[in-house]
């Protein structure tokens, strides 16, 4: 286990939290300190042994210049929950923070945003770019010079082949393809197992086999 060397600040209290927990406190130098809800939602004061506070409390509690934050948000609101208390508490001065699995293959030119958690077994080839608060949960392919647009979260075993370019605020179900040079705009719900051969304009749901909207 590496050595504590920083402090973190996980906003969050659900199952994603309980993992982000375990990853950071296991494969990162970073030492969990508490936990953030929002004051409506706070319904217990420790998880792990850690304090659970009010979000809104953060800056009186926990100095910003010496702490990082991860908004550990799964796809609630389309992304929206995650991106919001992103910003928030990078509004707050604090310092947003990444895990990057040791287990995942990132080729050495492949661009990764900020606030991006990437788990186990993902590959990422080169000239594959990941924008900011992205999650690509396990065992995930991110071909050749394709893009994966702000908070965006791509579940497991997906696959975006090379070129592809993904929106911001996507959802990505399991096992899903999206074929090579394909555009998927912002907003869009790719849905399990789902094949995407052609594009999908913003704000589209995909199920099954989708070969984009023809026009005459």
């Amino acid at each position: 286990m590496p050595a504590k060397t920083s402090r973190i600040l996980i906003v969050g209290d659900g199952a994603f939290a309980e993992v982000a927990f375990e990853y950071f406190t296991v494969d990162t130098e970073h030492e969990v300190v508490a936990f953030a809800v929002e004051r409506a939602y706070l319904k217990r004061a420790e998880l792990f042994g850690v304090p659970v506070v009010a979000f809104e409390d953060l800056p009186s509690r926990f100095s910003p210049s010496d702490h990082a934050f991860y908004a550990a948000l799964v796809y609630t609101e389309g992304n929206r929950l995650r991106a919001r208390l992103y910003q928030a508490a990078k509004e707050m001065g604090y310092r947003a923070a990444s895990y990057v699995s040791p287990r995942a293959f990132v080729w050495r030119n492949a661009v990764l945003g900020e606030h991006v958690f990437v788990f186990e077994q993902n590959v990422i080839q080169p000239f594959a770019s990941v924008g900011n608060n992205v999650v690509l949960w396990s065992g995930n392919h991110v071909g050749h010079h394709s893009s994966i647009g702000d908070h965006s979260f791509v579940s497991s075993h997906v696959v975006i082949s090379g070129y592809a370019t993904l929106g911001t605020s996507a959802f990505v179900g399991v096992n899903a393809t999206i074929s090579t040079k394909v555009t998927i705009g912002n907003d869009c719900t790719i849905g399990a197992g789902a094949l995407v051969l052609g594009d999908a304009p913003d704000a589209t749901t995909v199920v099954g086999s989708w070969r984009g909207i023809r026009t005459v």
